[in-house]
């Protein structure tokens, strides 16, 4: 049914100067899922992403969110719609502390931009619910330390929790476990997981084992074109995709 597609592409493509990196791409993302957005480096999951959310203009095709055209929608237009995106650098304040950081982002879902010149007190009303995503992220410990002090998996699950400050709807995830431990990937594939349960999550990874564990559907891209799209079983024995993975079976 129409209504259960949240975010659709039509003939997406993204063409640099002669280069296509992204080419008629046709994506469809159930509501209340996991969608996972895989594919050998260069395949154009970024670019793909970055189109999705107005950083990058595509060249053609038509982006749907909830049944509505946002191709050529700004930003930060299409964040307040409820489509709301990470990044694959963690994007959070160094020298504020882990509270002060949520507290960012709920003030900018309130579209005051003169909050930050308020007084203390005014500030602080965000406090108790920005206490709350920290817990929701696990977090509550980290309130008052200063967000560079943090471990490298911690400032994901801050940048998780500013991202829920925006109340999304939908959640673009790019490379959400990238350069962490073993201990950090687990806990951010649970933290995933969590959140997904009242929202649908579309995500970048390169961690198959996260993406085996969590993900409804996946969706592999490939010199930037769509290769397969299904759920882990059937695509991880597409000899397509294998031979994508440079011939290294995928598991």
């Amino acid at each position: 049914m129409a209504d259960e597609i949240i975010l659709e592409t039509r003939g997406l493509t993204k063409e640099f100067k002669g280069f296509v990196a992204v080419r008629n791409v046709n994506l469809s993302v159930k509501r209340g899922t996991i969608h996972a957005l895989i594919g050998p480096n260069g395949a154009g999951k970024t670019t793909c992403f970055n189109l999705l959310t107005h950083f990058l203009a595509p060249s053609s095709g038509k982006i749907l969110y909830n049944g509505r055209e946002i191709t050529g929608s700004r930003p930060a237009a299409i964040a307040r719609m409820g489509l709301v995106r990470s990044f694959q650098i963690s994007a959070v304040f160094p020298h504020l502390t882990g509270l002060e950081n949520v507290r960012i982002a709920l003030q900018r879902k309130r579209g005051r931009s003169m909050d930050f010149w308020r007084s203390e007190q005014v500030l602080r009303e965000h406090d108790l619910r920005a206490g709350e995503l920290l817990e929701a992220v696990g977090l509550e410990q980290f309130e008052d330390t200063p967000a560079g002090e943090l471990p490298y998996g911690r400032k994901r699950a801050l940048e998780i929790a500013t991202t829920l400050a925006l109340d999304p709807e939908m959640m673009l995830l790019d490379e959400p476990t990238a350069g962490m431990t073993h201990e950090d990937v687990e806990r951010i594939a649970a933290l995933i997981g969590k959140v997904a349960l009242d929202r649908t999550v579309l995500m970048v990874e390169h961690n198959l084992s996260v993406v085996s564990t969590l993900s409804d559907r996946i969706t592999v891209l490939a010199r930037g074109e769509i290769l397969a799209d299904g759920d882990y079983a059937s695509v991880s024995k597409d000899p397509a995709v294998v031979e994508a993975y440079l011939g290294g079976a995928l598991a």
